[in-house]
């Protein structure tokens, strides 16, 4: 082969070797425009979304009134200590960014005289965490230590004052149980774009602050930061300011509220206190009691565990979520259903001797020399339990049942408030289903008493007791008062005029008459009538009681029913009243 031809074929390679690098780089200058060019907004895009965080702001929470105006539930500033870390950051290993900040805080600790509230592990967990966020070292400081900080602010960098909204209830324990309390709050989980971070936020656990959660929490607002390559927030892009929550008008009269825990002191009971004429809560009490500021803004686990472990059960709504046997307070129920469906007269009397037997079993009377002979009004006057164990017997307790049944016993009344109990209605189809057995005379005799397994609410109570008062209207009983929703009635009772009369008249002498069992209720000026209850309960040998009285006034025009029951006492009558 020829020189010549060597040469050539060489060219011809390194031509074709050009050619292919040529096109080489004219692909990767397609793929360089197609990425930098025509996909460049969506990289952008990208990359953009990759060091954007979202952080949700919480709103202010509304406020809680009674209904005169006066604030049960209102914020407060809670003054903390923030360090921004990333103006503290140190090069190399994330160990020398804690470091600084230890050294921070130990410097702060000593001018402001305070000690520090956080260790190296809750400074590495924020780190790791929520690092574009303010770390609060402080929560809660003292203006006295702010002005120290503050004449040597120059000195600490990356150190600033921060407020977090604080529950508070201004009137203390009162009221606690409805107002309740709040918690932190969980990250919503049916967002439909959920942030990165939250800010600390509070919900409501228990009350109103939970039933209401929504109207007074508002709509959050949020704020969108950008982040380096660290994860050290770099700037804030934009905000979408908070709505703060809608306040909540209450149906309570605080100083009524007031006074109905201040007859609770040092006992277990409830009292709820209700306007007829429509159902308003004026006040509902329980105790004993506790103070909701523990809880805000956040509560100290051996407070907590102190609270659960009372005896005295604090954090029990015993006016909603207590069931106690009603005892004599059930009377007036049997009593009209006597006269309306049972074929009993007014007039009709029956004989006490002090005790009532019905075949092994005995039923005493709460006087052992007996009434004699009582009719219907005098028994309500007296509480005569011959009168109504022989009166449930002949009338049957189907009867009486579908009376108290009627008027909402066994039954939760809806009050927007949560866990209330619906109490026991039995019959024949929940003994044979709970006892094995079915329902025997002694049964009646002991509903007819309000004893046995019958077991009502002090809420309940009152709403049966607006009904006595006001001719048979069942008004559901309303907490919250609300501009575009009124009394709601639920039932209206079919009571003749006649029989309303006896059992009203009867409930009045209970009160009036020198010798009714509710006498000590009365007050001079105002005619009252009302019912006393003692039901008995625990083990035969160590029987304790429960004491009641149902109360309403002024008899010819009801404004108030008064409910009250207290644990381990001696009668209705005698201490209740």
């Amino acid at each position: 082969m020829s020189s010549s031809d060597s040469f050539l074929r060489e060219r011809v390679s390194l031509l074709g070797l050009g050619a292919v690098i040529a096109l080489g780089l004219l692909f990767l200058a397609g793929k360089l425009w197609g990425i930098q060019v025509r996909r460049g907004s969506e990289f952008q895009s990208s990359m953009e979304r990759q060091s954007i965080r979202r952080v949700r702001l919480p709103a202010q929470r509304g406020l809680i009134f009674d209904r005169n105006g006066i604030c049960l539930a209102d914020n407060e500033p809670n003054y903390c200590v923030a360090i921004y870390i990333e103006e503290l950051r140190q090069a190399g290993k994330w160990s020398h960014t804690v470091d600084e900040v230890e050294r921070v805080i130990a410097l702060l600790s000593e001018v402001m005289g305070v000690p520090a509230q956080v260790d190296r592990a809750a400074i590495t967990r924020h780190i790791r965490r929520r690092l574009p966020l303010p770390f609060l070292a402080w929560r809660g400081i003292s203006e006295a230590s702010l002005a120290r900080w503050a004449e040597s602010s120059r000195s600490f960098p990356g150190v600033d004052v921060y407020v977090e909204p604080v529950r508070l209830y201004p009137l203390g324990s009162v009221a606690s149980h409805v107002l309740g309390y709040v918690g932190r709050a969980e990250p919503p989980v049916d967002e439909p774009e959920p942030y990165h971070y939250y800010l600390p936020e509070v919900e409501g656990k228990y009350g109103i602050e939970r039933t209401f959660n929504a109207t007074l929490s508002g709509a959050a607002g949020g704020r969108l930061i950008r982040v380096d390559a660290s994860g050290f927030k770099h700037t804030d892009v934009a905000e979408r300011h908070s709505l703060p929550g809608r306040d909540v008008v209450l149906t309570l009269d605080s100083r009524i509220q007031s006074y109905a825990e201040r007859m609770l002191l040092g006992e277990r009971g409830a009292v709820v206190v209700m306007d007829p004429r429509g159902g308003d809560i004026l006040a509902i009490a329980s105790a004993p009691t506790f103070d909701p500021n523990v809880f805000s803004p956040r509560i100290p686990e051996k407070a907590w565990a102190r609270m659960l472990q009372d005896p005295g059960k604090p954090l029990f709504n015993r006016a909603i979520s207590g069931t106690y046997p009603p005892g004599s307070t059930f009377k007036p129920i049997v009593a009209l259903a006597a006269l309306e469906n049972g074929g009993i007269t007014a007039e009709q009397a029956f004989d006490c001797p002090g005790v009532f037997k019905l075949g092994g079993q005995e039923f005493r009377c709460w006087t052992r020399r007996g009434h004699g002979m009582v009719a219907m009004r005098r028994s309500l006057e007296q509480s005569c339990n011959c009168y109504y164990c022989q009166v449930g017997i002949k009338i049957g307790y189907d009867r009486i049942y579908h009376m108290a049944d009627a008027v909402g016993f066994g039954k939760r009344t809806g009050v927007e408030l949560s866990y209330e109990a619906a109490g026991l209605l039995p019959d024949d189809a929940w003994k044979r289903r709970v006892m094995k057995d079915g329902w025997r005379g002694g049964d009646t005799c002991n509903a007819s008493i309000g004893q046995g397994a019958l077991t009502v609410t002090p809420l309940q109570m009152a709403m049966v007791t607006s009904a006595l008062a006001n001719g048979g209207l069942l008004y559901r009983p309303r907490i919250a008062l609300d501009a575009d929703r009124g009394p709601e009635l639920i039932q209206k009772m079919a009571w003749s005029p006649g029989s309303l009369e006896v059992v009203r008249g009867g409930m009045r002498d209970v009160v009036e008459v020198a010798r009714g069992t509710g006498w000590r209720a009365r007050i001079s000026g105002v005619t009252m009538a009302g019912k006393t209850g003692t039901a008995e309960y625990g083990p035969r040998d160590k029987r304790r009681k429960y004491g009641w009285m149902i109360l309403f006034a002024p008899y010819e025009a009801p404004r108030y029913v008064v409910v009250m029951v207290v644990e381990d006492t001696i009668s209705g009558g005698i201490n209740v009243a």
